[in-house]
């Protein structure tokens, strides 16, 4: 668990390897993981780049044999230096892969080796193993992506660098009211109109699911009572899964006919056992504001 004194430390993960080992794919997962990503930078000017960033930052920095002035002993010293350094937090992540892998990546891309010249591509690969030598004995976290499809090293940025990411999970809890469209981007959508419609209730109408009448008007329900703790209990088994799968966003969205009563009522409790739960929702209200009429409500039940 990071302290306090941790948060406040700019944090730096350099991010380096062979060419064709899935660094771009590294950077754009660390990315969703809440790292701010910057590639190919020049290594030599990272002293300037710390000292133009806040406390807490947290960045994500890209460099291979491509990088202007990437001399691997010069790296390893600068690196050493800025380790002392009591308001940093600095770790480096080397990917490597097998040659025959990586000539095959190559192969497939149609692409140069970078030190390759004119020569043929597994001669630029040895080449660059063997500069890049130094950096791999030295770097903090070696993955070898040689047997790894684009989803494993994803699932393996997220293992190792998940818990102590700079964001979590963002978990939006919404409302709004079929009769006006169903919102894009959902996830998870519950349909509260199996429960009793405050909205032809004497005194209710005008009021919306934020109100204490209609949640006590809702709450005085059973159905609603056995419903929400089954609801309840999926969102808490989902989430984490979820979260497994390195998704960014989740967005719980309830309906109800017009966006006012039932659905915010029900989002708003949701949202509060999430907090209960350790997570920090962000509440939508879609329809919150849209005015009450029986057209968009339908017909009153007999």
């Amino acid at each position: 668990m990071p302290t306090d004194s941790d948060q406040s430390r700019q944090r730096i993960l350099l991010v380096t390897g062979m060419l064709g080992a899935g660094k771009s794919t590294a950077l754009r997962e660390l990315e969703d993981l809440g790292w701010e990503p910057i590639d190919n930078f020049p290594i030599r000017l990272l002293d300037r780049l710390i000292g133009a960033e806040p406390d807490g930052s947290a960045l994500a920095i890209g460099f291979d044999c491509r990088t202007r002035d990437f001399v691997p002993a010069e790296i390893i010293e600068q690196v050493k230096e800025l380790s002392d350094r009591d308001d940093l937090e600095l770790t480096t992540l080397f990917l490597d892969c097998a040659g025959h892998e990586l000539a095959r990546r190559f192969d497939e891309t149609r692409r140069r080796h970078h030190l390759a010249r004119d020569l043929p591509v597994p001669s630029g690969i040895k080449a660059e193993r063997e500069l890049l030598a130094p950096l791999r004995r030295w770097a903090d976290v070696l993955i070898d992506t040689t047997d790894f499809t684009t989803n494993d090293l994803k699932q393996t940025i997220r293992d190792q660098f998940g818990e102590t990411a700079p964001r979590g999970m963002t978990v939006i809890v919404s409302s709004f009211g079929f009769s006006r469209g169903l919102p894009p981007a959902i996830d998870l959508v519950f349909d509260m109109r199996f429960l009793d419609n405050p909205h032809w209730q004497p005194g209710l109408k005008e009021l919306t699911g934020l109100d204490a009448p209609v949640a006590d008007y809702i709450s005085a329900n059973p159905v609603f009572q056995s419903a929400f703790a089954k609801m309840r209990d999926l969102v808490l088994e989902l989430l984490p899964q979820y979260a497994e799968q390195g998704k960014s966003y989740v967005n719980i969205a309830f309906g109800c006919t017009g966006g006012r009563h039932r659905s915010v009522f029900t989002a708003e409790a949701m949202a509060q056992a999430l907090r209960d739960a350790g997570f920090s929702p962000t509440v939508l209200h879609r329809n919150l504001g849209s005015r009450a009429t029986e057209l968009v409500e339908g017909p009153q039940n007999p």
